[in-house]
Protein backbone atom coordinates (compact mmCIF):
# COMPACT_ATOMS: atom_id res chain seq x y z
CA UNK A 1 0.00 0.00 0.00
CA UNK A 2 1.36 3.61 -0.91
CA UNK A 3 0.27 4.75 2.57
CA UNK A 4 1.55 2.30 5.06
CA UNK A 5 -0.18 2.19 8.79
CA UNK A 6 1.75 0.92 11.62
CA UNK A 7 0.46 -2.44 12.51
CA UNK A 8 2.92 -3.55 14.97
CA UNK A 9 0.20 -3.21 17.53
CA UNK A 10 -2.30 -5.00 15.81
CA UNK A 11 -1.71 -8.14 18.36
CA UNK A 12 -3.88 -9.98 20.91
CA UNK A 13 -3.15 -7.81 24.13
CA UNK A 14 -2.00 -11.01 25.89
CA UNK A 15 1.06 -11.54 23.80
CA UNK A 16 2.26 -8.59 25.53
CA UNK A 17 1.19 -9.63 29.11
CA UNK A 18 3.47 -13.09 28.45
CA UNK A 19 6.35 -11.56 26.32
CA UNK A 20 6.84 -8.67 29.33
CA UNK A 21 6.44 -11.94 31.72
CA UNK A 22 8.96 -13.68 29.75
CA UNK A 23 11.34 -10.73 29.61
CA UNK A 24 10.82 -10.14 33.84
CA UNK A 25 11.89 -13.61 34.13
CA UNK A 26 14.68 -13.40 32.58
CA UNK A 27 13.66 -15.53 29.42
CA UNK A 28 13.13 -13.16 26.85
CA UNK A 29 16.35 -14.16 25.01
CA UNK A 30 15.52 -17.80 25.60
CA UNK A 31 15.28 -19.28 21.90
CA UNK A 32 11.99 -21.06 20.87
CA UNK A 33 10.36 -22.42 17.76
CA UNK A 34 6.25 -22.32 16.62
CA UNK A 35 4.37 -23.70 13.82
CA UNK A 36 1.46 -22.48 11.73
CA UNK A 37 -0.74 -25.45 10.82
CA UNK A 38 -4.08 -25.81 10.45
CA UNK A 39 -6.41 -29.01 10.72
CA UNK A 40 -9.28 -28.74 8.09
CA UNK A 41 -9.72 -28.12 5.10
CA UNK A 42 -12.65 -25.50 4.06
CA UNK A 43 -15.68 -26.46 2.65
CA UNK A 44 -14.29 -29.94 3.08
CA UNK A 45 -12.15 -29.78 -0.04
CA UNK A 46 -9.10 -32.00 -0.87
CA UNK A 47 -6.30 -29.11 -0.25
CA UNK A 48 -5.59 -25.57 0.62
CA UNK A 49 -3.42 -22.97 -0.75
CA UNK A 50 -0.90 -21.68 0.31
CA UNK A 51 -0.87 -17.08 0.81
CA UNK A 52 -0.24 -13.91 2.37
CA UNK A 53 3.63 -14.88 2.79
CA UNK A 54 4.30 -11.09 1.44
CA UNK A 55 2.59 -9.80 3.52
CA UNK A 56 3.99 -11.11 6.37
CA UNK A 57 7.30 -10.44 4.67
CA UNK A 58 6.43 -6.88 4.96
CA UNK A 59 5.11 -6.67 8.56
CA UNK A 60 8.37 -8.21 10.00
CA UNK A 61 10.34 -5.89 7.90
CA UNK A 62 8.37 -3.05 9.09
CA UNK A 63 8.00 -3.76 12.93
CA UNK A 64 8.52 -0.74 15.10
CA UNK A 65 6.92 0.38 18.24
CA UNK A 66 6.64 4.54 17.98
CA UNK A 67 6.73 6.63 20.86
CA UNK A 68 2.87 6.39 21.28
CA UNK A 69 3.47 2.69 21.29
CA UNK A 70 5.26 2.95 24.19
CA UNK A 71 3.37 5.49 26.09
CA UNK A 72 -0.39 3.61 25.44
CA UNK A 73 1.59 0.08 26.96
CA UNK A 74 2.55 2.36 29.78
CA UNK A 75 -0.82 3.55 30.36
CA UNK A 76 -1.85 0.28 31.49
CA UNK A 77 0.34 -0.26 34.41
CA UNK A 78 1.41 -3.64 33.59
CA UNK A 79 4.36 -3.65 31.99
CA UNK A 80 8.60 -3.20 33.48
CA UNK A 81 10.40 -0.72 32.05
CA UNK A 82 12.97 -2.65 30.73
CA UNK A 83 10.10 -3.97 28.63
CA UNK A 84 9.13 -1.10 27.61
CA UNK A 85 12.67 0.40 26.71
CA UNK A 86 13.58 -3.04 24.94
CA UNK A 87 10.69 -2.68 22.68
CA UNK A 88 11.27 1.13 22.06
CA UNK A 89 14.42 -0.27 21.08
CA UNK A 90 13.04 -3.13 18.95
CA UNK A 91 14.78 -5.07 16.38
CA UNK A 92 13.53 -8.48 14.72
CA UNK A 93 16.08 -11.04 14.92
CA UNK A 94 14.17 -14.58 14.44
CA UNK A 95 14.52 -17.16 11.81
CA UNK A 96 11.42 -17.72 9.43
CA UNK A 97 10.62 -20.49 6.92
CA UNK A 98 7.19 -20.84 5.26
CA UNK A 99 6.05 -22.78 2.90
CA UNK A 100 5.86 -20.52 -0.98
CA UNK A 101 2.48 -18.96 -1.93
CA UNK A 102 0.35 -20.99 -4.59
CA UNK A 103 1.43 -24.42 -2.84
CA UNK A 104 -1.05 -26.75 -2.34
CA UNK A 105 -1.29 -27.12 1.41
CA UNK A 106 -2.72 -30.06 4.14
CA UNK A 107 -3.43 -30.18 7.15
CA UNK A 108 -1.40 -31.09 10.15
CA UNK A 109 1.65 -30.05 8.29
CA UNK A 110 3.71 -26.78 9.12
CA UNK A 111 3.62 -24.25 6.65
CA UNK A 112 5.42 -21.84 8.61
CA UNK A 113 8.32 -21.97 11.24
CA UNK A 114 9.70 -19.24 13.58
CA UNK A 115 12.64 -19.59 15.87
CA UNK A 116 13.66 -16.90 17.54
CA UNK A 117 14.02 -14.93 21.19
CA UNK A 118 10.87 -16.26 22.72
CA UNK A 119 9.45 -12.31 23.23
CA UNK A 120 9.58 -11.76 19.33
CA UNK A 121 8.81 -15.13 18.54
CA UNK A 122 5.37 -15.29 20.42
CA UNK A 123 4.76 -11.25 19.79
CA UNK A 124 3.92 -11.87 16.41
CA UNK A 125 1.85 -14.77 16.53
CA UNK A 126 -1.57 -12.40 15.53
CA UNK A 127 -0.68 -10.77 12.35
CA UNK A 128 1.09 -14.04 11.06
CA UNK A 129 -2.09 -15.90 11.50
CA UNK A 130 -4.21 -12.81 10.01
CA UNK A 131 -2.60 -12.72 7.49
CA UNK A 132 -2.26 -16.18 6.34
CA UNK A 133 -5.54 -17.75 7.49
CA UNK A 134 -7.20 -14.81 5.07
CA UNK A 135 -5.70 -14.81 1.76
CA UNK A 136 -5.17 -18.81 1.82
CA UNK A 137 -9.63 -19.31 2.71
CA UNK A 138 -9.48 -16.81 -0.09
CA UNK A 139 -7.43 -18.17 -2.38
CA UNK A 140 -8.47 -21.77 -2.02
CA UNK A 141 -12.23 -20.63 -2.25
CA UNK A 142 -11.21 -18.61 -5.59
CA UNK A 143 -9.43 -22.07 -7.15
CA UNK A 144 -13.06 -24.39 -6.65
CA UNK A 145 -14.44 -21.38 -8.41
CA UNK A 146 -11.99 -21.08 -11.18
CA UNK A 147 -11.91 -24.98 -11.21
CA UNK A 148 -15.60 -25.22 -11.65
CA UNK A 149 -15.90 -22.98 -14.64
CA UNK A 150 -13.62 -25.49 -16.70
CA UNK A 151 -11.22 -22.55 -18.10
CA UNK A 152 -13.49 -19.84 -18.52
CA UNK A 153 -12.32 -16.82 -17.16
CA UNK A 154 -13.38 -15.71 -13.62
CA UNK A 155 -13.51 -12.20 -12.23
CA UNK A 156 -13.47 -11.31 -8.43
CA UNK A 157 -16.35 -8.68 -7.94
CA UNK A 158 -16.88 -9.21 -4.16
CA UNK A 159 -14.97 -5.35 -3.13
CA UNK A 160 -18.34 -4.20 -1.57
CA UNK A 161 -19.15 -7.18 0.32
CA UNK A 162 -16.00 -7.97 1.93
CA UNK A 163 -15.40 -6.85 5.60
CA UNK A 164 -13.02 -4.53 5.36
CA UNK A 165 -10.85 -2.31 2.75
CA UNK A 166 -7.69 -4.91 3.37
CA UNK A 167 -10.48 -7.81 3.37
CA UNK A 168 -11.34 -6.37 0.01
CA UNK A 169 -7.66 -5.69 -1.20
CA UNK A 170 -6.03 -8.75 -0.04
CA UNK A 171 -8.96 -10.91 -0.88
CA UNK A 172 -7.97 -9.76 -4.42
CA UNK A 173 -4.42 -10.69 -4.56
CA UNK A 174 -5.14 -13.75 -2.60
CA UNK A 175 -8.27 -14.80 -5.00
CA UNK A 176 -5.46 -13.49 -8.56
CA UNK A 177 -3.48 -16.29 -6.67
CA UNK A 178 -5.96 -18.48 -6.69
CA UNK A 179 -6.66 -18.25 -10.13
CA UNK A 180 -8.50 -15.66 -11.04
CA UNK A 181 -8.28 -13.57 -14.20
CA UNK A 182 -8.71 -10.20 -12.48
CA UNK A 183 -10.76 -8.14 -9.91
CA UNK A 184 -13.27 -5.24 -9.65
CA UNK A 185 -11.14 -3.76 -7.03
CA UNK A 186 -9.09 -0.60 -8.45
CA UNK A 187 -6.74 -0.22 -5.83
CA UNK A 188 -5.09 -3.92 -6.06
CA UNK A 189 -4.44 -3.18 -9.82
CA UNK A 190 -2.27 -0.26 -8.77
CA UNK A 191 -0.74 -1.54 -5.40
CA UNK A 192 -0.50 -5.44 -6.65
CA UNK A 193 -1.06 -5.38 -10.09
CA UNK A 194 -4.26 -7.53 -9.70
CA UNK A 195 -5.76 -6.62 -13.42
CA UNK A 196 -8.69 -4.16 -12.80
CA UNK A 197 -11.85 -5.34 -14.79
CA UNK A 198 -15.00 -4.13 -15.12
CA UNK A 199 -17.50 -2.51 -16.96
CA UNK A 200 -21.10 -0.53 -16.20
CA UNK A 201 -23.88 -0.93 -13.63
CA UNK A 202 -27.09 -0.69 -13.56
CA UNK A 203 -27.41 3.14 -12.61
CA UNK A 204 -25.65 3.88 -16.03
CA UNK A 205 -28.58 2.02 -17.82
CA UNK A 206 -31.27 4.15 -15.52
CA UNK A 207 -29.92 6.96 -15.85
CA UNK A 208 -30.40 7.79 -19.75
CA UNK A 209 -33.96 8.10 -21.14
CA UNK A 210 -33.81 4.77 -22.75
CA UNK A 211 -31.88 1.88 -22.59
CA UNK A 212 -30.93 1.84 -26.43
CA UNK A 213 -29.17 5.10 -25.36
CA UNK A 214 -27.82 3.86 -23.05
CA UNK A 215 -26.18 1.18 -24.83
CA UNK A 216 -25.56 3.89 -27.42
CA UNK A 217 -23.20 6.06 -25.65
CA UNK A 218 -20.98 3.41 -23.88
CA UNK A 219 -20.18 1.82 -27.58
CA UNK A 220 -19.38 5.57 -28.28
CA UNK A 221 -17.08 5.98 -25.22
CA UNK A 222 -15.32 2.50 -25.26
CA UNK A 223 -15.66 0.83 -28.79
CA UNK A 224 -12.61 -1.03 -28.28
CA UNK A 225 -14.19 -2.66 -24.52
CA UNK A 226 -17.49 -3.03 -25.16
CA UNK A 227 -19.57 -4.77 -22.23
CA UNK A 228 -23.10 -4.18 -21.73
CA UNK A 229 -25.19 -5.01 -18.31
CA UNK A 230 -28.44 -6.27 -20.57
CA UNK A 231 -30.81 -7.01 -17.38
CA UNK A 232 -32.18 -3.74 -15.82
CA UNK A 233 -35.30 -4.01 -17.47
CA UNK A 234 -35.81 -7.64 -19.32
CA UNK A 235 -33.13 -9.66 -20.85
CA UNK A 236 -34.75 -11.59 -24.14
CA UNK A 237 -37.28 -8.66 -24.49
CA UNK A 238 -35.12 -5.54 -24.74
CA UNK A 239 -31.56 -5.61 -23.04
CA UNK A 240 -30.35 -8.25 -25.87
CA UNK A 241 -32.35 -6.36 -28.94
CA UNK A 242 -31.14 -2.47 -28.11
CA UNK A 243 -27.54 -4.28 -27.14
CA UNK A 244 -27.74 -5.35 -31.26
CA UNK A 245 -29.03 -2.96 -32.40
CA UNK A 246 -26.02 -0.97 -30.72
CA UNK A 247 -23.22 -2.75 -31.91
CA UNK A 248 -24.86 -2.70 -35.22
CA UNK A 249 -25.18 1.12 -35.57
CA UNK A 250 -21.91 2.45 -33.60
CA UNK A 251 -19.45 -0.49 -33.48
CA UNK A 252 -19.79 -2.18 -36.69
CA UNK A 253 -19.15 1.65 -38.63
CA UNK A 254 -16.33 2.16 -36.67
CA UNK A 255 -14.83 -1.62 -37.52
CA UNK A 256 -14.74 -2.77 -33.53
CA UNK A 257 -16.26 -5.58 -32.15
CA UNK A 258 -18.19 -6.39 -28.82
CA UNK A 259 -16.76 -7.62 -26.08
CA UNK A 260 -19.70 -9.18 -24.47
CA UNK A 261 -22.87 -8.74 -22.60
CA UNK A 262 -23.63 -9.37 -19.13
CA UNK A 263 -26.14 -11.11 -17.20
CA UNK A 264 -27.08 -10.47 -13.47
CA UNK A 265 -30.09 -11.91 -12.12
CA UNK A 266 -32.57 -14.07 -13.35
CA UNK A 267 -31.75 -18.06 -14.54
CA UNK A 268 -28.64 -17.81 -16.20
CA UNK A 269 -28.47 -21.08 -18.01
CA UNK A 270 -31.93 -20.64 -19.91
CA UNK A 271 -30.73 -16.70 -20.29
CA UNK A 272 -27.46 -17.34 -21.76
CA UNK A 273 -28.32 -20.48 -24.02
CA UNK A 274 -31.38 -17.69 -25.96
CA UNK A 275 -28.78 -14.85 -25.94
CA UNK A 276 -26.08 -17.22 -27.62
CA UNK A 277 -28.47 -18.57 -29.97
CA UNK A 278 -29.69 -14.65 -31.04
CA UNK A 279 -26.02 -13.28 -30.83
CA UNK A 280 -25.07 -16.09 -33.13
CA UNK A 281 -27.69 -15.35 -35.36
CA UNK A 282 -27.54 -11.87 -35.50
CA UNK A 283 -23.47 -11.99 -36.86
CA UNK A 284 -21.95 -11.78 -33.18
CA UNK A 285 -20.62 -15.09 -32.42
CA UNK A 286 -17.15 -14.23 -30.95
CA UNK A 287 -19.30 -11.63 -28.71
CA UNK A 288 -18.98 -13.26 -25.42
CA UNK A 289 -21.44 -13.52 -22.33
CA UNK A 290 -20.74 -12.93 -18.80
CA UNK A 291 -22.80 -13.99 -15.75
CA UNK A 292 -22.67 -12.84 -12.06
CA UNK A 293 -25.08 -12.11 -9.40
CA UNK A 294 -24.46 -14.34 -6.49
CA UNK A 295 -22.59 -17.54 -7.69
CA UNK A 296 -19.98 -20.05 -6.25
CA UNK A 297 -18.41 -23.19 -7.32
CA UNK A 298 -21.38 -25.28 -7.15
CA UNK A 299 -23.67 -23.08 -9.12
CA UNK A 300 -21.59 -22.90 -11.95
CA UNK A 301 -20.76 -26.37 -12.15
CA UNK A 302 -24.55 -26.95 -12.56
CA UNK A 303 -25.10 -24.02 -14.70
CA UNK A 304 -22.46 -25.56 -17.32
CA UNK A 305 -23.66 -29.13 -16.62
CA UNK A 306 -26.95 -27.99 -17.85
CA UNK A 307 -25.54 -26.72 -21.38
CA UNK A 308 -24.93 -22.59 -20.48
CA UNK A 309 -23.80 -20.82 -22.51
CA UNK A 310 -21.05 -18.44 -20.82
CA UNK A 311 -17.68 -17.49 -21.38
CA UNK A 312 -16.87 -16.03 -18.14
CA UNK A 313 -18.54 -15.57 -14.46
CA UNK A 314 -18.13 -12.76 -12.26
CA UNK A 315 -17.64 -13.68 -8.26
CA UNK A 316 -18.73 -11.73 -5.96
CA UNK A 317 -19.38 -12.30 -1.99
CA UNK A 318 -19.49 -16.14 -1.95
CA UNK A 319 -15.62 -15.41 -2.89
CA UNK A 320 -14.51 -13.07 -0.91
CA UNK A 321 -16.16 -14.14 2.49
CA UNK A 322 -15.68 -17.65 1.66
CA UNK A 323 -19.30 -17.42 2.64
CA UNK A 324 -19.69 -21.38 2.95
CA UNK A 325 -16.93 -21.96 4.56
CA UNK A 326 -15.56 -18.31 6.07
CA UNK A 327 -12.74 -19.18 8.49
CA UNK A 328 -9.58 -21.05 7.83
CA UNK A 329 -8.39 -22.59 11.02
CA UNK A 330 -4.39 -21.75 11.09
CA UNK A 331 -2.94 -22.41 14.58
CA UNK A 332 0.22 -21.12 15.87
CA UNK A 333 2.00 -23.44 18.85
CA UNK A 334 5.47 -24.05 20.22
CA UNK A 335 7.21 -27.17 19.35
CA UNK A 336 10.26 -26.50 20.93
CA UNK A 337 12.88 -24.35 23.13
CA UNK A 338 17.18 -24.22 22.95
CA UNK A 339 19.13 -24.85 26.03
CA UNK A 340 22.05 -23.41 27.19
CA UNK A 341 24.06 -25.67 24.31
CA UNK A 342 22.07 -24.85 21.75
CA UNK A 343 20.28 -28.59 21.57
CA UNK A 344 16.53 -28.55 20.41
CA UNK A 345 14.34 -30.04 23.32
CA UNK A 346 11.41 -30.70 21.39
CA UNK A 347 7.79 -29.45 23.24
CA UNK A 348 4.13 -30.90 22.93
CA UNK A 349 0.85 -30.06 23.45
CA UNK A 350 -1.85 -32.50 24.95
CA UNK A 351 -5.77 -32.33 24.34
CA UNK A 352 -8.09 -35.19 24.86
CA UNK A 353 -9.74 -33.91 21.46
CA UNK A 354 -6.32 -36.72 19.25
CA UNK A 355 -6.73 -33.69 16.78
CA UNK A 356 -5.46 -30.89 18.97
CA UNK A 357 -1.92 -33.01 19.60
CA UNK A 358 0.36 -31.33 18.52
CA UNK A 359 3.78 -32.45 16.72
CA UNK A 360 7.16 -31.09 18.36
CA UNK A 361 10.44 -30.41 16.73
CA UNK A 362 11.86 -28.49 14.49
CA UNK A 363 10.60 -29.69 10.71
CA UNK A 364 10.42 -30.07 7.55
CA UNK A 365 8.13 -30.87 4.75
CA UNK A 366 8.74 -32.78 2.32
CA UNK A 367 7.20 -33.86 -1.13
CA UNK A 368 7.29 -36.88 -2.96
CA UNK A 369 6.35 -36.99 -6.61
CA UNK A 370 6.22 -39.82 -9.16
CA UNK A 371 8.94 -39.73 -11.75
CA UNK A 372 6.24 -41.62 -13.97
CA UNK A 373 3.75 -39.26 -13.80
CA UNK A 374 4.57 -36.00 -11.82
CA UNK A 375 2.38 -36.49 -9.51
CA UNK A 376 2.14 -35.85 -5.73
CA UNK A 377 2.33 -38.83 -3.69
CA UNK A 378 2.48 -37.68 -0.20
CA UNK A 379 3.76 -34.95 2.14
CA UNK A 380 6.19 -36.33 4.70
CA UNK A 381 6.83 -34.14 8.26
CA UNK A 382 10.37 -34.73 9.11
CA UNK A 383 12.87 -33.60 11.71
CA UNK A 384 15.01 -30.65 10.09
CA UNK A 385 17.96 -32.35 9.69
CA UNK A 386 16.25 -35.52 8.20
CA UNK A 387 16.95 -36.31 4.46
CA UNK A 388 14.55 -38.65 2.28
CA UNK A 389 16.72 -40.26 -0.36
CA UNK A 390 15.31 -41.10 -3.15
CA UNK A 391 17.81 -43.01 -4.67
CA UNK A 392 16.00 -46.00 -2.72
CA UNK A 393 12.38 -47.38 -1.93
CA UNK A 394 11.34 -44.81 1.30
CA UNK A 395 8.05 -46.51 3.49
CA UNK A 396 5.40 -44.00 4.55
CA UNK A 397 3.15 -45.07 6.92
CA UNK A 398 -0.26 -43.19 8.51
CA UNK A 399 0.75 -41.37 11.63
CA UNK A 400 -2.79 -42.27 13.40
CA UNK A 401 -3.00 -45.96 12.26
CA UNK A 402 0.43 -47.34 11.56
CA UNK A 403 -0.39 -50.48 9.97
CA UNK A 404 -1.61 -48.71 6.89
CA UNK A 405 1.91 -48.51 5.13
CA UNK A 406 3.37 -47.74 1.44
CA UNK A 407 6.95 -48.41 -0.06
CA UNK A 408 7.26 -45.57 -2.24
CA UNK A 409 9.74 -45.78 -5.49
CA UNK A 410 10.91 -44.30 -8.15
CA UNK A 411 10.20 -40.83 -7.21
CA UNK A 412 11.80 -37.51 -6.36
CA UNK A 413 11.36 -35.28 -3.43
CA UNK A 414 11.12 -31.50 -2.56
CA UNK A 415 11.61 -30.02 0.74
CA UNK A 416 8.94 -27.15 0.83
CA UNK A 417 9.75 -24.92 3.78
CA UNK A 418 11.94 -22.26 2.39
CA UNK A 419 14.10 -19.53 5.11
CA UNK A 420 13.02 -16.37 4.66
CA UNK A 421 14.28 -14.48 7.29
CA UNK A 422 17.81 -15.00 8.67
CA UNK A 423 18.53 -13.21 11.69
CA UNK A 424 15.99 -10.76 11.31
CA UNK A 425 17.03 -9.98 7.26
CA UNK A 426 14.88 -11.42 4.81
CA UNK A 427 17.04 -13.55 2.54
CA UNK A 428 14.36 -14.52 0.51
CA UNK A 429 12.32 -12.75 -2.69
CA UNK A 430 8.72 -13.30 -3.39
CA UNK A 431 7.81 -13.88 -6.87
CA UNK A 432 5.86 -11.61 -9.08
CA UNK A 433 2.24 -12.11 -8.51
CA UNK A 434 1.69 -13.69 -12.22
CA UNK A 435 4.65 -16.31 -11.03
CA UNK A 436 2.25 -17.32 -8.44
CA UNK A 437 -0.54 -17.47 -10.34
CA UNK A 438 1.11 -19.74 -12.77
CA UNK A 439 3.32 -21.63 -10.03
CA UNK A 440 -0.59 -22.25 -8.04
CA UNK A 441 -1.81 -23.76 -11.54
CA UNK A 442 0.87 -26.13 -11.94
CA UNK A 443 1.10 -27.84 -8.70
CA UNK A 444 -2.22 -28.04 -8.62
CA UNK A 445 -2.29 -29.89 -11.70
CA UNK A 446 0.24 -32.41 -10.34
CA UNK A 447 -2.56 -33.39 -7.64
CA UNK A 448 -4.97 -36.43 -8.21
CA UNK A 449 -8.16 -35.76 -9.58
CA UNK A 450 -9.75 -37.74 -6.29
CA UNK A 451 -7.79 -35.15 -4.22
CA UNK A 452 -9.92 -32.25 -6.34
CA UNK A 453 -13.25 -33.56 -5.83
CA UNK A 454 -15.63 -30.79 -4.26
CA UNK A 455 -17.31 -33.35 -2.43
CA UNK A 456 -16.02 -36.40 -0.66
CA UNK A 457 -12.64 -35.73 -1.57
CA UNK A 458 -9.87 -38.34 -1.48
CA UNK A 459 -7.40 -37.87 1.74
CA UNK A 460 -3.89 -36.99 0.33
CA UNK A 461 -1.21 -38.48 2.57
CA UNK A 462 0.18 -36.12 5.45
CA UNK A 463 2.61 -38.79 7.37
CA UNK A 464 5.84 -38.43 9.57
CA UNK A 465 8.87 -40.02 9.59
CA UNK A 466 10.21 -42.41 11.81
CA UNK A 467 11.85 -39.95 13.76
CA UNK A 468 9.43 -37.72 14.36
CA UNK A 469 7.13 -40.37 14.57
CA UNK A 470 8.80 -41.77 17.29
CA UNK A 471 10.13 -38.70 18.83
CA UNK A 472 6.22 -37.72 19.63
CA UNK A 473 5.36 -40.98 21.06
CA UNK A 474 7.92 -40.77 23.27
CA UNK A 475 6.52 -37.16 24.56
CA UNK A 476 3.12 -38.74 25.37
CA UNK A 477 4.57 -41.83 27.03
CA UNK A 478 6.26 -40.00 29.27
CA UNK A 479 3.54 -36.88 30.03
CA UNK A 480 1.52 -39.94 30.49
Amino acid sequence: MSKKLNLTLLTDFYEFTMTNGFFAEGMGEKIAYFDMFFRSLPDGGGFAIMAGVQQVIEYLKEMEFTDEDIEYLRSKNLFCDEYLEYLRNFKFSCDVWAIPEGTPIFPGEPILTVRGPVVQAQFIETMILLTINHQSLIATKANRIVRAAEGRAVMEFGSRRAQGADAAIMGARAAYIGGCAGTACAIADREYGVPALGTMAHSWVQLFDSEYEAFEAYCRQYPDNCTLLIDTYNVLKSGLPNAIKAFDNVLKPLGARPKGVRIDSGDITYLSKKCREILDQAGYPDCGICASNSLDEYIIRDTLMQGAEISTFGVGERLITSKSSPVFGGVYKLVGVEDEKGEIIPKIKVSENVAKITTPGFKQVYRLYSIETGAAIADVVTLHDEVIDNQKPYEIFDPEHTWKKKTVSNFYVRPLLKQIFKNGECVYENPDLDVLKEYCKLEIEKLWDEVKRFENPHEYYVDLSKNLWDLKYKLLEKIQ
